[in-house]
């Protein structure tokens, strides 16, 4: 017999007081029994943290700077088609997915000459290789750097007005995951051990800038919430107040954070698309 869930597992299974779609909460939940992610994972992380630590300190010594995304995307991928379980796989690809409709979804509703939108929706492992960890985060600078500032005196768009052009909602059956018995890390563990060989083949600035970028969901949700109505949707940001930049200190919760975020908001925009009768 399959061993019964925790109370509390079965508990947040039950709770929709946040937006999440059913897939997602089932992934994770699923993530999290993951008996590596208990054993195997506080050790790593100690051990990478330190590390990761190091290699940040190596990458501010006045030496050349050098970056090598090539190899970065390769090795990534590699790992996940091999060793990341497929539920940690299915997490990123959602991750893609949900960030890319987020930002296209400001851009189709933002009143400002529109940006170009993001094409990042990977279907499998091997549609990451080509600069899609790397771009991720560069597309959405450029998008904020494009949007500009925003207009806090506008009202909130009516149902008619949102548009939804270049929203793509995210059905799990189109994801294609080839599994091995050796896929067995979780999305934690995975993280822990990517977190040094991204500071270390990216340049400082560009390592600095992408753990950073995080706090820029508070922006996303504030100018969404202001298009939507619901400036609440700014209290779902843990990563807050871009201004204030930070190290590596606690990047495995920030980057946990962010991904929540995205899940959050996409599934309240999702619903939100499926009520007005919104096309993709």
């Amino acid at each position: 017999m399959p061993k019964q869930r925790s109370a509390l597992l079965q508990a947040i299974m039950l709770d929709n007081s946040l937006p999440i779609e059913k897939e997602s909460v089932q992934l994770w939940v699923k993530d999290l029994e993951n008996p590596l992610r208990w054993s195997v994972r506080p050790l790593l992380q100690l051990i990478f943290a330190m590390l990761l630590h190091l290699t940040w300190f190596f990458k501010r010594l006045p030496l050349p700077q050098f970056s090598a995304h090539k190899v970065l995307q390769k090795t990534i991928c590699w790992f996940c088609k091999h060793f990341v379980s497929p539920e940690a796989n299915l997490l990123i690809l959602r991750h893609f997915a949900t960030e890319s409709n987020i930002l296209n979804f400001l851009a189709d509703n933002s009143g400002a000459e529109a940006p170009t939108r993001i094409q990042l929706y990977p279907k499998r492992i091997d549609d990451m290789i080509v600069d899609s960890f790397v771009e991720h985060d560069q597309e959405l600078f450029r998008m904020m750097k494009e949007f500009g500032g925003w207009d806090h005196g506008k009202a909130p768009l009516t149902a008619a007005a949102i548009s939804w052009q270049h929203w793509q909602p995210i059905k799990m059956d189109e994801f294609e995951i080839n599994k091995k018995w050796t896929q067995v890390i979780d999305f934690e563990t995975a993280h822990a051990l990517f977190m040094c060989l991204f500071c270390l083949l990216l340049k400082r600035d560009e390592y600095r800038d992408a753990i950073n970028g995080f706090n820029l969901d508070q922006s996303i949700a504030i100018r969404i919430g202001h298009i939507i109505g619901e400036p609440q949707l700014a209290e779902m940001a843990y990563n807050k107040y871009p201004f204030y930049m930070v190290g590596p200190w606690n990047l495995g919760q920030r980057f946990l954070m962010h991904g929540f975020f995205t899940e959050h908001l996409y599934a309240r925009l999702e619903a939100l698309r499926k009520t007005r009768g919104g096309e993709g």
